[in-house]
């Protein structure tokens, strides 16, 4: 089971990462590439700022603890001068009490001095870098475009492209609908001529049978007409003997009284 899990994790990583670079725009990477890169530029930048501006704030202190200093031991001199030695002695503790801090600041000045410049080279060179992966970028975005513009005039030329495959698809199957409609029409014809195909109308016939019909219909004819003779011939011996016997012919039998004449057909 547990292979079977891991064959399926790899088949799903698989087609993950064939969607993934189907979707992947080598452009757009690059275009996200580069504003990371600006984003960390501006945070190296803001972090070069902030260091400036406390390496500033301790120098404005250490200007205000010497200018204290300073004016301790003008004091301290002073009281000295008057013979106050106990006032002169405050002035020289608290003197030294601030030269300690300013001892502290400097060594935290050289410290904030020493990362400000470490950070300002930073700075340099990943802004060089940068500079130097935007060129390269909108070198490598040319030559892809270049390269796709290429590949889609070769797919348009040679007829294999998707829009182009499509086009060529409906074509082959209309051509395919009208040799098949032309064939379907064609044996219909040929069944109808042969008569393998019967007209429900009842009016279409085939050569043959037309000709069949016709000597029929003649020979139906010419039987009608010589038995219509025989029965004018047998009708006027009839009424000729019933004349004779005394017998009027409406009783022996009723006859028209204008007989056409059929003598000459």
């Amino acid at each position: 089971m547990s292979g079977v899990m891991k064959r399926m994790g790899m088949i799903f990583r698989a087609k993950a990462n064939k969607a993934l670079d189907r979707a992947e725009d080598p452009r757009e990477t690059l275009d996200y590439s580069y504003q990371k890169q600006l984003e960390l530029l501006q945070k190296v930048r803001r972090g070069v700022a902030d260091v400036a501006t406390s390496r500033k704030r301790l120098e404005l202190q250490l200007n205000q603890l010497q200018s204290q200093s300073t004016k301790l031991e003008d004091q301290g001199r002073k009281a000295l001068a008057l013979g106050r030695e106990d006032l002169a002695r405050e002035a020289l503790s608290r003197r030294a009490a601030l030269q300690q801090q300013v001892t502290d600041l400097e060594t935290q000045h050289s410290t904030l001095q020493g990362e400000e410049e470490k950070l300002t080279l930073a700075a340099q060179r990943l802004q060089a870098k940068v500079d130097a992966f935007r060129t390269k970028k909108e070198t490598i975005k040319a030559t892809y475009t270049a390269a796709q513009a290429q590949t889609r005039i070769g797919e348009a030329f040679s007829g294999i492209s998707e829009e182009m495959g499509d086009v060529g698809l409906a074509i082959q199957r209309a051509e395919d609908k009208t040799a098949q409609l032309q064939a379907r029409a064609g044996a219909l014809d040929e069944l109808m001529a042969s008569g393998a195909l019967d007209d429900p109308t009842g009016i279409a016939k085939d050569d043959l049978q037309a000709e069949l019909d016709r000597l029929s219909g003649g020979t139906d004819v010419e039987l009608e007409l010589q038995r219509m003779k025989a029965e004018l011939a047998g009708g006027s011996s009839s009424g000729q003997q019933a004349i004779e016997g005394g017998t009027s012919p409406s009783q022996s039998q009723q006859q028209p009284q204008d007989t056409p004449r059929f003598d000459k057909q």
